[in-house]
């Protein structure tokens, strides 16, 4: 299948800065030319921002000609969700219903820790209205489409912020994850994902989804997670549950040898029925991992599927959200999410407080199971891409997105770290995911399990074969 040309990953871009053979300027052009290229196709973009990106970058520039770059990632392309304040631009998260003419004054912590250290910002990316389901479409920008098949969804909910890194508009992104949009998109679209333990990626304003709520990177390499996860994870005092600073950095922690330490293996968590080649890729990769001195066992984490909690807290959070939306927007917001809005007020605030319970009954649980495993591993998602433009997979009989996503949110509901990457390709061409999930507060050794795979199961740097030329 043809390519489209070998992609530079971040920390690639940044050691042809330092050597001069390449500029900041000189990228950003190449990144602004692939989305003049391919985002009509795609629709990773709600907005571009061409002439204030080749001015973040001149500034980088400089800033390399005279040996003082203001960070490990100063000059390299990025975008973000349309679910984070960023001064000067709009943040209408895929909505209809949103005032684009307002004060657009603040950043949040995310674009504020990405300007100070020095990434050029390209645009926000796209993402279903208030990033409510596992696929990416909304009234305001349309459907985006998965770079290796175009017919199929990206998923989502940060199905641009996938689609952006994975074709190489922009080297680097950042989405939210509330219930697996971060990795959901990122196992469809063949890149790395990575939902860090709640609270280490701060947030401002707070998700209207409560503790299922965080934000995280989006990068072609595991290094570069790392790398802008050290960006990412400074305390915001705007974040009253965000985390303090973690002890050491991310870049050096990814190197780390996890050859000794335990895995578990749940091929299906107990409970979720997995495409049989999903299935074998996923095994291979894992038994990979056994023969390179990781020592995994395959067991289940022995829990039942969440999912009657999940639902509870996502709808009464969405309600809450769209409760502040102006009157009449009900006829103007995306049907599947209006449905969702009502069935949030059919919750009571017992229901709520049950909810919570099973939630931390989880945690708990999950707290227990990392005694005796360092880590879980799974498949990232049981399904493959399906047709764009559907919530569920067409004559699936499903009633909803997290019916097919069941590896994800119950880690969402404990705000364990979990991250997803490549595992192969279906004979459709298709990428599959490996989903690694550790205890609270282990980003780091998610991170080099992580590394591991990527040193023995390199994924491809070409852009997706679906890429137009």
């Amino acid at each position: 299948m043809p390519s489209t040309g070998t992609l530079l990953t971040a920390s690639e871009l940044v050691a042809a800065y330092s050597s001069g053979q390449l500029s900041p300027v000189e990228a950003t052009r190449v990144a602004l030319d692939v989305i003049d290229r391919l985002d009509g196709e795609y629709n990773a973009y709600t907005l571009v921002d061409a002439d204030a990106a080749l001015e973040q970058a001149r500034a980088s520039e400089e800033r390399w000609r005279e040996g003082n770059p203001i960070g490990w990632l100063d000059g390299v392309p990025a975008s973000v969700k349309d679910m984070f304040l960023t001064h000067g631009w709009p943040t209408l998260r895929g909505s209809l219903c949103i005032d684009r003419d307002q004060p657009w004054e603040v950043d949040s912590p995310v674009t504020a820790r990405m300007r100070e250290n020095g990434l050029v910002l390209l645009g926000k990316t796209t993402t279903p209205e208030i990033g409510w389901k596992g696929v990416t479409d909304s009234p305001l920008d349309g459907i985006t489409r998965n770079p290796w098949n175009p017919a199929l969804t990206a998923g989502g909910s940060s199905g641009g912020s996938a689609v952006a890194v994975s074709t190489g508009m922009g080297e680097l992104s950042v989405g939210t994850d509330g219930g697996g949009s971060v990795r959901i998109p990122a196992s469809f679209c063949g890149i790395v994902g990575f939902k860090p333990t709640g609270g280490r990626v701060p947030l401002y304003p707070a998700s209207p989804f409560g503790p299922l709520g965080h934000a995280g990177p989006l990068a072609r390499s595991v290094d570069d997670i790392a790398l802008l996860l050290d960006v990412l994870a400074t305390p915001d005092h705007r974040d009253p549950n965000a985390l303090p600073p973690p002890i050491g950095t991310y870049r050096e922690a990814v190197r780390r040898d996890v050859r000794g330490l335990r895995a578990a293996f749940s091929p299906a968590l107990g409970y979720v029925d997995v495409e049989p080649e999903i299935a074998r890729l996923v095994a291979d990769t894992v038994a990979a991992l056994d023969e390179a001195g990781l020592v995994v066992e395959q067991a289940d984490p022995g829990f039942s599927d969440p999912i009657e909690a999940f639902d509870i807290l996502w709808s009464t959070g969405a309600a809450k959200w769209l409760d502040t939306f102006p009157e009449g927007s009900e006829s103007r917001v995306d049907p599947g999410l209006r449905k969702v809005w009502q069935q949030g007020h059919t919750y009571s605030a017992s229901d709520y407080l049950e909810a919570s319970a099973v939630r931390a009954a989880l945690g708990i649980h999950m707290g227990e199971f990392h005694t005796r495993y360092d880590v879980l591993l799974t498949p990232t998602m049981a399904i493959s891409p399906f047709e764009a433009g559907h919530d569920v997979p067409p004559g699936s009989g499903l009633d909803g997105w997290p019916q097919w996503t069941r590896f994800s949110y119950p880690f969402n509901l404990t705000q364990q770290p979990a991250i997803t990457v490549p595992a192969g390709f279906t004979s459709a061409g298709l990428p599959v995911g490996l989903q690694i999930v550790g205890p609270r507060h282990s980003d780091d050794l998610v991170l080099a399990v992580a590394k591991l795979v990527e040193e023995l199961r390199p994924w491809p740097t070409d852009r997706p074969a679906g890429s137009p030329r």
